[in-house]
């Protein structure tokens, strides 16, 4: 996953069988505990068929969304409890641009989902809107629909905190110094764990992933189709994969990107662990190519070098915040991106190599808060917001601080990068007021077809460990491995030996008959920003 200022788990896409494009048939929701169905199983199939009958109502973009024809927008509506499927509702913003082939080449819709929890993935349809050239083939025979998940963005957003205190500057250092300091972010993970109480206007013992799942078989079923396409990445990947065991003969297609390991014993707590570890990995790759290129960047000719630079930026910036705002807490939320996307090594060391030549502006423009940008901020805050009601609310978290302590001291020592900062960003899941819930057993049902994941070996926010999972998981899914690469969201990075196949899956409904391992896709060039994953 995505954070703003430390970070979390995972994404990925999902896919099925049979043309779409009637009205959406629901059968009921396999997978579900029974007898008889439960409450929710019912519940998603009432929500499911009023959907059908009631459709989309597509029209243009409201100005503020930034979404221009051929891009349309409409909204479908979910019960906020699927136990109660005739009680409160809310509205989830859906948008679309449909596929370029005609009717005749049409296989129904593409939907999207870009990880968090508490990303939108609203700005899918400009994939066809630009003619982003990896997604042409595939836009000729699906609509590309994206749609904000519950709480997040257009869709009864909530909310823990007023944004522009969100984004304030500079934040205590994440590595605690003394007790002193850890009891410090022990108590603002309370007061913000109470913060989402009050701001989330009842939602949030409904922000679960199988909630999430549930909203997207009614989206299904309200775009007319029959079984579902599915693209998911991060955080996607398992909402794609808690949908596959939930609605197994409602999947036509589903790519999973960057996956998230679905082991309820991983969701969520033993999954930030990992990530931490997983990160200093990829942290230790970026600092390779750094070194690699010191004569572009001048910030040392060996990765420990580069390592000592950055304990020296580190240090300095703790006693005296760079501009007034950059301290170690905004460093770490801005260098993250590193590891995260390797279209970000050289905008990063970019700007750090600007600040030791004497020119801090590009490092406070880049790791530093915009106050005036209140809308930015909004948007910051709500999904850091998302990502801790879904997480804290998907499953039951440690609440004794010894164990937190402990677990986080250990992996620390291993992993100082990401450790502490991303344990605080996590913590209000200890003292979290609304009832945890259990993980989907994520499993094979009647009806899935085979579904395709996609994973770099050195992923920092996924480690590689949860994509081997979900494949022993998925009986008769197949795996495409990037080796020796390690960006977050493979798919929307350009590697033939990987394009080719997302095509022929989308397009054909075909997989290799074995599993799959391609070469890395190119380096980044020093001096020069790679093109973002396509999201």
């Amino acid at each position: 996953m995505k954070r703003t200022a430390a970070l979390g788990a995972a994404g990925t896409l999902v896919s099925g069988a049979l043309i779409a494009g009637a009205i959406a048939a629901t059968p009921a929701a396999a997978g579900e505990p029974r007898p008889g169905g439960s409450a929710e199983a019912r519940g998603v199939q009432i929500a499911a068929a009023r959907a059908a009958k009631e459709g989309v109502k597509w029209q243009d973009c409201p100005a503020a969304w930034g979404f221009k024809a051929p891009v349309q927008c409409g909204y479908v509506t979910v019960p906020v409890d699927y136990a109660k499927p005739n009680g409160r509702t809310i509205k989830l913003a859906v948008d679309r641009a449909v596929n370029t082939g005609g009717p005749q080449k049409r296989q129904g819709s593409l939907v999207y989902n870009p990880g968090g929890p508490g990303g939108s993935g609203m700005r899918f349809p400009n994939r066809i809107a630009t003619k982003s050239p990896l997604w042409v083939k595939t836009a000729q025979a699906y609509d590309f629909v994206g749609f904000d998940p519950r709480g997040v963005g257009h869709s009864a957003p909530i909310s823990c905190e007023d944004p522009q205190a969100f984004v304030k500057a500079p934040k205590a250092d994440p590595v605690p110094g003394s007790e002193a300091d850890k009891l410090a972010q022990r108590k603002l993970a309370k007061e913000y764990a109470l913060g989402c109480a009050a701001h989330s206007h009842g939602l949030l013992p409904y922000m679960t992933t199988a909630n999430t799942a549930r909203d997207l078989d009614v989206i299904r079923a309200a775009l007319g189709d029959k079984k579902l396409n599915y693209l998911g990445v991060s955080y996607g990947t398992y909402l794609g994969a808690v949908y596959a065991t939930l609605f197994p003969d409602h999947v036509r297609r589903m790519l999973v990107d960057s996956v998230v390991d679905p082991a309820r014993e991983k969701i969520w707590y033993q999954a930030n662990l990992d990530q931490d570890i997983a990160f200093e990995t990829r942290w230790g790759d970026w600092e390779k190519w750094v070194a690699k290129n010191d004569a572009t960047y001048h910030l040392g000719n060996t990765p420990k070098k580069v390592q000592a630079a950055w304990a020296k930026l580190r240090a300095t910036a703790k006693k005296n915040p760079i501009g007034g705002v950059v301290g170690p807490a905004e460093l770490t939320a801005f260098f993250q991106n590193a590891p995260y996307y390797d279209s970000s090594w050289a905008e990063v060391a970019q700007a750090w190599s600007a600040y030791v030549a004497g020119d801090s502006k590009p490092l406070i423009d880049k790791a530093g808060p915009h106050l005036a940008d209140k809308a930015a901020n909004i948007t910051a805050e709500n999904g850091n917001a998302v990502y801790t009601a879904v997480e804290c609310t998907d499953t039951k978290w440690p609440t004794s601080w010894q164990k937190w302590d402990r677990d986080n001291t250990r992996v620390n020592q291993r992993a100082p990068f990401m450790t502490w900062s991303n344990a605080w960003m996590n913590l209000p899941c200890a003292s979290w007021p609304v009832k945890q819930q259990t993980p989907v057993n994520v499993t094979t049902g009647k009806g899935l077809p085979p579904v395709l994941i996609v994973q770099s070996t050195r992923d920092a926010a996924t480690p590689y460990d949860g994509a081997v999972e979900l494949h022993k998981r998925f009986a008769g899914s197949r795996m495409i491995t990037e080796r020796g690469a390690g960006s977050h969201g493979v798919t929307g990075l350009v590697n033939p030996c990987i394009n080719k196949r997302v095509d022929a899956y989308f397009l054909e409904g075909k997989t290799d008959p074995k599993d799959v391992t391609c070469a890395p896709h190119a380096t980044p060039v020093p001096g020069k920003q790679a093109a973002k994953s396509a999201g």
